[in-house]
């Protein structure tokens, strides 16, 4: 029997959001400390806690936010941030988003669907770079054979090979699928499953996806519940914040995570927090009707690695690299690096009018990967949980002890390891060896342990190695 969350957002509550936020106006100090206090026992906030956190406004209250932020990150994480690329095998959709150069009518964009040769190419310059795990991302249309495109470019991805360097994890940014067509997805072998909604506010989003499927809210919000009937434990989500006001749209977010955990007992694997950038052919793009501030998008960061502590939260390139460095330390724990958004990018010679919208950040991975190490981060290309089927709820069941960071820990230095050896020049190899070091130093004996092990079989020759 059909479950009505499988078609329809029954969760999706605009009242009692509207409600919430018209009662929590004001800034409330004690309250505001209060659930500071209690975040910091790592078990997760409500949706009356987001909301009063999100009316901080004096600056003592803010950094207090932020400190109690930073711990938390600090206490799951530790100065761990996962890397991955963003791989574009079309720009070609059906739908007619204002805001994405992706529309189909934008005839300013030059339309690209990489074949099997194309993307096994793009992924051989990835891997080139030192990058283990890719991020496919295809327009809402496939040419041809529409979810056998996808599938065959997934295992293109996986038959790319340069040096016995291969992409150890794809996950994958696509439009919502039936149960049958998630099963199938699932049968190769990816990570995680994104699906960005954009915006839940229902008259918004009315406004601006004016044709094609992705007219259907309920239908793209409910993405999640047909992926997990289908076997996908592990789904990303994310907004397009300035569509509308971030505090409705942060609170609805929280409301989708609470439906997953009560129907499958596990939320979402990570939350995306992209802000609109200019798109070529996009007028709203150019000027989003609620732009979210610096300071606003530093909070809601904050405030969301309180409220899901265990969800990794991603910051793309679209934000500049001032920004995605202040984001790291509030909660942020995986990157993209090198990024090109459009088919065909990673080509010298690749055109930006194919591209889906404007990057903030252009510094290759070589250059991110010097920067972290300057602010004290070790980059981490650790894809062991997925092989070892640590998914879902395995992997909440481990994190929400704090068991996890015993793994991810000395799995982050080998993968660094790796990428020290094999793509470093010498005075970045030396670097990172210090760092390593320095890692080392803080971890307890029975990980140290653990690491060092995994380190010397990557330094006498070995590849792949994780725990």
């Amino acid at each position: 029997m059909e479950h009505a969350a499988d078609t329809k957002a029954v969760w999706l509550d605009a009242g009692k959001i509207e409600t919430l936020l018209a009662g929590t106006r004001t800034e409330d100090g004690p309250k505001v400390r209060e659930i500071l206090a209690r975040a910091r026992e790592l078990k997760g906030l409500g949706l009356e806690d987001v909301a009063v956190l999100m009316n901080i406004t004096s600056p003592d209250l803010v950094e207090e936010l932020f400190h109690a932020a930073r711990a938390v990150k600090e206490e799951i994480y530790g100065n761990r941030i996962v890397l991955f690329a963003p791989l574009y095998i079309s720009n070609l959709c059906s739908n007619e988003c204002l805001y994405c150069a992706f529309r189909r009518t934008n005839r300013e964009v030059v339309r690209k669907a990489l074949n099997a040769d194309e993307i096994r190419q793009q992924t051989e310059i990835i891997l080139s770079q030192g990058h283990k795990r890719v991020l496919m991302v295809a327009g809402e249309a496939y040419p041809g054979s529409g979810i056998d495109y996808v599938l065959d470019s997934i295992d293109a991805i996986y038959s790319a090979n340069v040096n016995g360097s291969t992409i150890r994890r794809v996950n994958v940014n696509l439009a919502p699928l039936t149960v049958e067509d998630f099963r199938r997805l699932k049968e190769h072998h990816i990570g995680t499953f994104q699906l960005f909604q954009e915006t839940y506010h229902r008259p918004t989003y009315a406004q601006v996806h004016l044709a094609g499927p992705k007219k259907d809210l309920d239908w793209r919000a409910s993405s999640f519940d047909r992926a997990m009937l289908a076997g996908i434990d592990d789904v990303g989500m994310g907004l397009l914040y300035g569509l509308y006001d971030w505090r409705f749209e942060t609170l609805a977010l929280m409301s989708h995570i609470a439906h997953l955990e009560e129907r499958f007992g596990v939320g979402c694997h990570t939350i995306s927090v992209p802000r609109i950038e200019p798109a070529i052919g996009s007028d709203l793009a150019s000027r989003p009707p609620h732009a979210v501030s610096d300071e606003d998008f530093l909070k809601l960061v904050a405030i969301l690695r309180l409220a899901v502590p265990y969800t990794g939260i991603i910051m793309s390139t679209r934000e500049s690299s001032a920004i995605r460095s202040r984001t790291l330390e509030l909660g942020v724990s995986q990157i993209s690096a090198g990024s090109r958004t459009n088919p065909g990018g990673y080509e010298a010679e690749s055109r930006f009018e194919a591209a889906q919208f404007q990057l903030g950040d252009h510094r290759s991975l070589a250059e991110v990967i010097a920067d972290l190490g300057e602010h004290g981060f070790i980059p981490s290309f650790c894809t062991g949980c997925y092989r070892l089927g640590r998914t879902g709820k395995d992997f909440m069941d481990l994190a929400k002890p704090g068991l996890i960071k015993a793994k991810c820990g000395p799995n982050a230095l080998s993968t660094f390891e790796e990428y020290l050896l094999d793509y470093a020049t010498p005075e970045a190899h030396e670097a990172g060896e210090r760092a390593i070091s320095a890692a080392l130093d803080e971890m307890d004996e029975r990980v140290r342990r653990t690491s060092e092990k995994l380190l010397a079989k990557v330094r006498d020759g070995r590849r792949d190695v994780y725990c």
